[in-house]
């Protein structure tokens, strides 16, 4: 149901539809984070092609729409709405999505922006809403509720605690959360794990991945992604297209070392994919790589390497899930990584994001040190 609230300054809403309101709705967040210290601006070409249905292949599969909300002549927030058709088929419901929020602690901006976000979800057919999502479950999603005083990773969002309120207030509750943990590269392998690894030694070896065979090497963590992940909670799978589009990213940004392989049997079984913190290394350029912002980020990922880094991808395939050999996978390829980040100089790394409900990995990370440090809210509506 809407909720009506009563404003003493008009409220607008706006369609985001052409380059110029895009590019108003890039900037909103740097309106409400201003003055927030611990906020990241991220870079404004990437946000541009995260946004562009030409040059984002999630939109293949995405019906979206974005709004700008105004008072007094100025831009003051912004939502987003998806509907993911890849949704539907596995999960068997109709829940849409709602993303990309930014507003001030203003509950009539907040209600104006979310009822609108909400009837269009409504008019296309949808009795549920889930978010945030930036645009689906497999880039930015979830609401910062803890941990606001530390800066976000390489693609990880950030909030002000007033936005969990907000919702609240206009009828949202808690689905599920997703934690972020952090840890020391120089942690010391616990003998759970020492035991793991010499009792699978003969069975399980962990590679690089191949440059040479790219897209072959590609295509096969893809599987085990998809695999991996499969009975997570809004499972959605990466397509092929939004893999390779990813892997280009990867292959621009890191050595192949980075990237982590393990095999059981000569059979591709777990991967691990550790990224340098792009906000650490683009912290003073207010998102802007030109004219000379290329070359310093380039410098700062390729030379001197961010102290900081990021765990965005891991799986084990379900087959070895729930038992040692897949514990002794997850360790086996957490191990090669913590490696190859310490000696380019990274001393931390946060593996996220990890549902709470995900016990087993869970344990394996707090066994090597990991402390949650922040934590994700997905909120959910009937409509």
């Amino acid at each position: 149901m809407a909720i009506s609230v009563k404003s003493d300054r008009e409220i607008s809403i706006t369609a985001v539809d052409g380059r110029k309101a895009r590019g108003r709705f890039i900037d909103v967040p740097a309106r409400i984070f201003r003055d927030d210290n611990a906020w990241r601006a991220p870079l404004r070409i990437e946000r541009q092609m995260h946004l562009s249905p030409k040059q984002n292949p999630a939109f293949e599969h995405l019906e979206f729409q974005a709004w700008l909300a105004w008072q007094d002549g100025e831009c003051v927030g912004r939502i987003s709405a998806q509907i993911d058709s890849l949704r539907k088929p596995i999960h068997g419901d109709d829940v849409g999505y709602f993303g990309m929020l930014d507003a001030p602690d203003d509950t009539a901006v907040f209600s104006a922006l979310v009822e609108t976000a909400e009837s269009w979800l409504c008019e296309r057919g949808m009795r549920a809403v889930h978010g945030p999502f930036n645009l689906t479950i497999n880039e930015e999603c979830g609401l910062l509720v803890d941990g606001f005083d530390t800066p976000p990773m390489v693609m990880m969002g950030h909030a002000r605690p007033y936005y969990a309120q907000q919702l609240t207030r206009l009828g949202y509750a808690k689905a599920i959360d997703l934690h972020a943990y952090w840890i020391n590269l120089d942690f010391e392998h616990p003998r759970v794990m020492q035991r793991l690894l010499a009792r699978y030694a003969k069975r399980v070896t962990v590679r690089p991945i191949n440059g040479k065979k790219f897209v072959e090497e590609l295509d096969i963590i893809r599987d085990m992604f998809n695999d991996a992940w499969a009975n997570n909670w809004g499972f959605v799978p990466l397509t092929e297209e939004e893999f390779r589009d990813m892997g280009k990213t990867l292959k621009l940004l890191l050595p192949n070392e980075l990237v982590q392989i393990a095999e059981v049997d000569g059979e591709p079984a777990a991967f691990i994919v550790g990224l340098p913190n792009l906000n650490e290394a683009a912290r003073d350029l207010n998102g802007r790589l030109f004219p000379a912002g290329l070359m310093k980020l380039l410098w700062r990922l390729k030379v001197r390497f961010p102290e900081t880094s990021r765990v965005p991808l891991m799986g084990v395939r379900q087959r070895y899930q729930g038992g040692p050999l897949g514990a002794a996978l997850a360790y086996c390829v957490i191990g090669a990584l913590q490696t190859e980040l310490y000696a380019r100089g990274a001393r931390g790394c946060e593996l996220s994001w990890i549902l709470e409900s995900n016990k087993g990995m869970r344990d394996i990370i707090e066994s090597i040190g990991g402390d949650v440090y922040k934590t994700y809210r997905i909120y959910e509506k009937p409509l």
